[in-house]
């Protein structure tokens, strides 16, 4: 196997942990302001994620960080021509890391509200920019031969791209939910379970109609050689599954089939991509591939040395930051820090 199939392969984990990790993050602060009917319910509800939120979000910079050493000409189109998407993307989640850090400054009612609010903006917002950005990658956008996109945000908010927003919208609050239900107490967690099942509906019906639309408007699923067809078979199984599992109360099997699914759903778009990693929508010639988007073979030699060594003093580091953190969160004050 070459270092530009491995990078892939390496860009598409990263994104797997991220997709997984701040997929439930996201789906917290969204759920914020329904489940927690007062001051303490909702302090209870940031303790959750609080003391891992930013860890969860180091995945996403990370794999831009991966993206610009290994495929430096994808992230050069990618970043330039999502430029608006990305720079709104900004602003919310730094909404949402002042609002984890600001809200307990002031007892005042009117100034928590606004932070819970700016939360489940925070979290929101990104959740279905994530999702229009992964459904424009999948069906292809229109890149010239200079390897550039000057079409500006308004294009890549076309109808495909709003229903997969609304399918990633729709995931994150149910892994979110089923996140909750196993690191929550008291009434807290049975709201959460009701809001797992509801999205869980919500998440099946949008993610049935954009796999349909997926078939017929790309590739991803049909294409010669490898493709994203068996992952997202396994993958619409897994959230088949979730359904009756959260039907059940079997709500730790729950978080693992919800996070499977997302993990799958993730393989399905890189498989479906490779080795094409940008797809022109102008001339299928003019995509962007591991082979001509790609570093060096001597930069990439370097950067896979480098991963090597600190890619698994990062998992660990972070797998022990869980670890630490596993008990449930109980709504009494003293036990909570946000």
């Amino acid at each position: 196997m070459d270092l530009n199939t491995v990078w892939f392969i390496l860009v598409m984990i990263l994104f797997i942990g991220f997709f997984f990790l701040e997929g439930f993050d996201y789906g917290v602060g969204i759920l914020l302001p329904y489940l927690g009917r007062n001051d303490i319910e909702r302090r209870t509800v940031i303790n959750t994620i609080g003391p891992v939120w930013d860890g969860n979000e180091v995945w996403m910079i990370t794999a831009g960080g991966a993206l610009f050493a290994s495929f430096p000409n994808v992230y050069a189109t990618l970043f330039s021509g999502f430029y608006l998407a990305l720079i709104l993307m900004l602003v919310a989640l730094i909404l949402r890391g002042l609002g984890f850090e600001f809200r307990n400054k002031q007892a005042d009612k009117t100034w928590r509200a606004f932070w819970d609010w700016a939360i489940f903006t925070g979290s929101l917002l990104p959740a279905l920019l994530w999702g229009v950005t992964v459904a424009n990658l999948m069906r292809g956008f229109a890149i010239q031969q200079d390897m550039n996109y000057y079409g500006g945000l308004l294009p890549l908010l076309n109808p495909y791209a709003l229903l997969g927003g609304l399918v990633f919208a729709s995931l994150f609050t149910m892994h979110g939910a089923n996140f909750l239900t196993r690191k929550i107490s008291d009434g807290i967690a049975d709201r959460a379970k009701k809001a797992a099942f509801s999205s869980w509906i919500v998440a099946t019906v949008l993610t049935v109609a954009f796999m349909a639309w997926t078939f017929f408007a790309t590739d991803i699923l049909t294409k010669p050689g490898i493709n994203g067809l068996i992952p997202a078979v396994l993958a619409a199984i897994s959230l088949l599954v979730t359904g009756w599992l959260i039907r059940t109360s079997k709500s730790g099997w729950a978080f693992i089939t919800g996070s499977l699914t997302v993990v799958l759903a993730t393989i399905m778009v890189f498989a479906g991509l490779y080795p094409r990693i940008l797809v022109s929508s102008l001339d299928p010639s003019w995509s962007l591939t591991i082979l001509n988007a790609a570093s060096s073979p001597y930069t990439l030699k370097v950067i896979t040395i480098i991963a090597a060594i600190f890619l698994p003093i990062v998992l660990v580091y972070q797998g022990w930051t869980y670890w630490v953190f596993r008990k449930r969160v109980e709504a009494k004050p003293e036990n909570l820090i946000y």
